[in-house]
């Protein structure tokens, strides 16, 4: 019996998604194994956008994993533009992606999250109203505060989300202090999971002392997404 890595890898295909309350669209891109039986929307973090060769990585090794993404832009990455829009176009814009991962196959459980601010857009917007059908919340590095004197403020809106959460967190994140982020982790209780890479900065680049390369990072973190889904969903 072949493995789910020695699937084919598939190619993704291009989709609009659309913004009626602001007359915008943006881009997507969705990634469907022909063995899946889950779908990540996936958002990309502040700097760089769904194309990044992060994002690309992570999606193509979740494919072989038989999980589905649809990656998508926010909007002023879509207009290269460098400063992130406002709060309310980003919840929007999350909203939107979840409604369009519907759209494409509403026969999978749902996931949703993403790198760095991605995946803190997606649980704003899940904590002021639940994302309809959404299963789960992955977070790719959450950015618990910006660089410099750490806090937690960024990480109340989290007791609001009512669905389950998994955070992998690099040991060298210097945009989250885990001596804050696993207290925060804790006390939400049972509804909350993290795994820390150990070595891995906030963009899960290792260092060469710790023996792994960041390709191999990244497959640990595919590894730890499928098998949490997996959980969720059983």
């Amino acid at each position: 019996m072949s493995s789910p890595l020695d699937y084919p890898q598939p190619k993704p295909k291009a989709i609009p998604i659309e913004l009626p309350k602001y007359s915008r669209r943006v881009s997507g891109l969705f990634l469907r194994p022909d063995h899946t039986d889950v779908l990540f929307v996936f958002g990309h973090g502040a700097g760089a956008g769904m194309s990044h060769s992060f994002m690309e990585s992570v999606s193509q090794k979740l494919a072989k994993r038989g999980v589905a993404t649809l990656r998508y832009q926010f909007p002023y990455m879509e207009q290269g533009e460098k400063r992130p829009d406002a709060r309310p176009v980003l919840l929007a814009t999350v909203r939107s992606a979840v409604e369009a991962a519907h759209a494409l196959d509403d026969s999978l459980p749902l996931f949703a999250g993403g790198k760095s601010m991605g995946g803190r857009m997606t649980s704003l917007a899940a904590s002021e109203e639940p994302l309809p059908g959404v299963t789960g919340i992955i977070f790719l590095g959450f950015p618990l505060h910006p660089p410099g004197p750490p806090s937690s403020e960024r990480a109340h809106h989290l007791k609001a989300v009512d669905v389950p959460m998994l955070f992998l967190q690099g040991t060298r994140d210097k945009l989250a202090d885990l001596g804050l982020l696993k207290p925060v982790v804790e006390q939400l209780g049972a509804l909350a999971t993290m795994n820390v890479i150990e070595g891995a900065d906030h963009s899960f680049h290792v260092l060469r002392s710790t023996g792994k390369s960041d390709d191999e990072v990244l497959e640990e973190v595919s590894d730890i997404v499928r098998r949490w889904t997996s959980e969720v969903i059983q």
